[in-house]
Parts: structure tokens; sequence; C-alpha cells
């Protein structure tokens, strides 16, 4: 088994400092990228090598899959660590890096491009008996036979646009003497805003709320799971805070979305640290959403209440050690709360914004932890994430 002596981590600010820290007490050497714009950031600091990989869009430096590779065999690395956002869940910089003989410190290509999919996703775990949206999960158009379909799933229902993204063409019927309208009126939008009529089907689910769990998979079959996060708390579909564990579920439902979680993990040969996403309604039934192929923002809230440190596992996991954890092992210490703060201008409608941070002081004492990748008096640059810390 290959032991890693040097990691490039293909990622910047906090989660590039999160991941070298880990690297760091492990006695791994570490490699930062930058673009242009990050010359001085505390990654750049901090790792025992730095190189520049372009100008400050992302496109034209950290979105560059062969310079990337190029730099980390001119440093000697012999894993590259994606961490989130940027590169980490495209199956095509897995493969590739695969291919110039390092490891990718994640899942195999394979379970980034069928989880990367909703409807392949859905396909993949439908045979494992998890729960589901219910729904029909097939296109139509035939108005009386959507209607027959409609009844059989059980209103309120939610018409989707097949080709749809955005809230285009999508509908909440809510009996069915709307339904004829509705249908039309998706349809129609559909055709307008995608040239593709097709809507499917599903159980529309009133006062959802979002639970996801982290899940932790070897490459010798093995997958275990760390409990769940609540992350209901959204604005403009993006999380703002996420606590562990959910405060609505109790041990009986905790066990139950756990062990599905698994059961995901396993149905796409899962291996490494990953997250599985579900809905939950207002009884607390949960049905599957996706999964997210990487680490989390939010996995520290985890990491604190069971004491994992999910970087080393994704590190050990990567060599092909077995994992070191079972089950029967975890258990939850206290409650944990991430609140992410933002480069936003309130009087503008919280868009982000940029400057120089004048005035940055870190809150410290007992069980507070903040991961970050600024200090008081850098600029925040225009071209990326505005989230200054968690």
């Amino acid at each position: 088994m290959p032991n890693i002596k040097k990691i490039l981590i293909a990622n910047r600010g906090e989660i590039a400092l999160r991941v070298m820290r880990t690297a760091r007490e492990m006695g791994i050497k570490t490699v930062a990228i930058y673009s242009e714009a990050d010359r001085k950031a505390l990654h750049v600091r901090y790792a025992d090598e730095a190189f520049c990989v372009g100008p400050p869009p992302s496109k034209e430096s950290y979105l560059r899959m062969d310079a990337i590779i190029d730099v980390a065999e001119q440093a000697g690395a012999d894993a590259i660590h994606p961490g989130y956002g940027f590169l980490s869940e495209n199956a095509a910089f897995a493969a590739k890096v695969a291919k110039a003989g390092l490891i990718f410190i994640g899942p195999s290509p394979a379970s980034i491009e069928v989880m990367g999919s909703k409807l392949a996703a859905k396909e993949a775990v439908s045979h494992y008996n998890i729960p589901m949206v219910p729904g029909i999960q097939t296109a139509i158009t035939d108005i009386p036979k959507a209607k027959k379909q409609a009844a059989e799933v059980g209103y309120p229902i939610l018409i989707k646009a097949s080709a749809g993204g955005g809230g285009k063409g999508m509908r909440i019927v809510n009996e069915e003497s709307e339904f004829e309208e509705q249908m039309q009126r998706a349809i129609s939008e559909a055709e307008s805003a995608f040239g593709d009529g097709a809507v499917f089907i599903e159980k529309y689910i009133t006062s959802p709320r979002h639970i996801e769990v982290q899940v932790l998979g070897d490459q010798h079959g093995n997958a275990i799971h760390l409990f769940e996060r609540e992350c209901s708390i959204q604005r403009r579909h993006q999380k703002v805070i996420e606590e562990a564990p959910s405060s609505v579920y109790g041990e009986e439902k905790r066990k139950a979305i756990g062990e599905a979680a698994v059961r995901v993990a396993k149905a796409c040969d899962y291996y490494g640290a990953g997250t599985v996403e579900f809905i939950v309604d207002e009884n607390l039934d949960f049905f599957f959403l996706e999964m997210n192929t990487r680490l989390q923002v939010e996995h520290p809230v985890t990491e604190q209440i069971t004491g994992i440190d999910l970087v080393r596992q994704q590190i050990l996991v990567a060599e092909g050690k077995p994992l070191e954890i079972k089950q029967e092992d975890l258990k939850i210490h206290g409650h944990s709360l991430e609140v992410r703060v933002y480069a936003e201008d309130p009087a503008n409608s919280f868009l982000p914004d940029i400057g120089k941070l004048v005035t940055y002081v870190r809150p410290q004492g007992l069980g507070v932890r903040v991961d970050d990748g600024f200090e008081e008096g850098m600029d925040i640059p225009i071209y990326y994430d505005p989230m200054i810390a968690k």
C-alpha cells in the first residue's frame, strides 16, 4: 500500500488550509497552487511549496486540470486533494490524475459520474431499498394519462419540466380540479424555456427539511455513516447555518437514515468521504435527493460531534488502508452549529462585496472552531466565493 508523502491541494482559501493542517499533523508535505489574485493568501504562506497556475479567473487558474497535474509532477507530489468546489466533483479530473500515476484523494471517477446525474443516481439507488420521493420518473406530455398518474401519486403534486432548471416549467397542484390548467401551463413554459414540453410528476413535499448524512467508505467494501446534519436554513438555495445532529430526529430515525445513506454509498461502490442528501417531510419521513462525492463545507460540525478528522480518513482511504473506525465505535458527543460568514453588502440585497478587510477578529474560547482563509488587512477578491470564514 502506498504511503502518501506529499499532497498538492487543488484549491484555495479556508479549505486548502484545512487540508494542509491535517497533512502537516500526519507528517505529509504540502504543495499549494494559487492564482495571481491569491499570491499573498494564507494557504500559500502555510504550504511547504507554492506554484502560480495562472491569472485570477478560476477557468484560467484553479480549473486548469493539465496545469495542476503538471505542477504536481514538477513538485514531486504523489497525491492531489481537490477540496470542495472547483474540480472536486469532476470525473474527468479524477481520471486524469489517476492516468498521470498520481493518487486522487476522493472517490473513483465512476462513482463521481453516476452520482453527478440526478436521474442516474436515482436509477443506481433504486435497487437498494432507498426511499424516494413518490412519483413517475419518466417524461410525459399526454394530459389524461398524466392526470391518472397524478391521482396514483396523491395530491399535492409537483409537475416538473424534464429538461428544466431554475424553477421554470414547475407547478404545484393541490387538487385534481387544478390539474389540467397547471399541466398545460407547465408544458408551455417548458416548451418556451427549453424547447421541450416533456414534464414528470412527483409528490410535493410540504414544509420540507434538508437533512444530510456523512458517509465514509474504503476500497475494501466497508462503509459507515457519521450521523446526520440539519441544513434546512438556506438562502437562495445556499446553506447558511448547519448543525449536527438534527434536533428533530430521535435514535430510531437517526439509525434508519444513516443505514439508508450507507446503502446509497454501496450502490456506487463509494470510497472516501461523501454526503448523502435527503428531503424530509412533515412526518419526518426521508427521501433520497442526491449524493455529493466530496467533502462538504459543513464537514466540521460532524468532526466536532464525533471526534473524527475526516481529511485524515480521506488520506488513509486513498492510501488503500481499510477503515479504522467501525459503526458501533461511533457516538454523538454534544451538539455543533456552523455559521457561514460572507463578504456581502447588506444595503444592496446582501450581494457579494469586495474590498479591504479592515477589522477582522476571530472568535475564541472553549468549543469554538474557526476555519478561515483571511486575516485583518487582506483584500477580498472579486473572482471567488464570498465566504470568508465559518
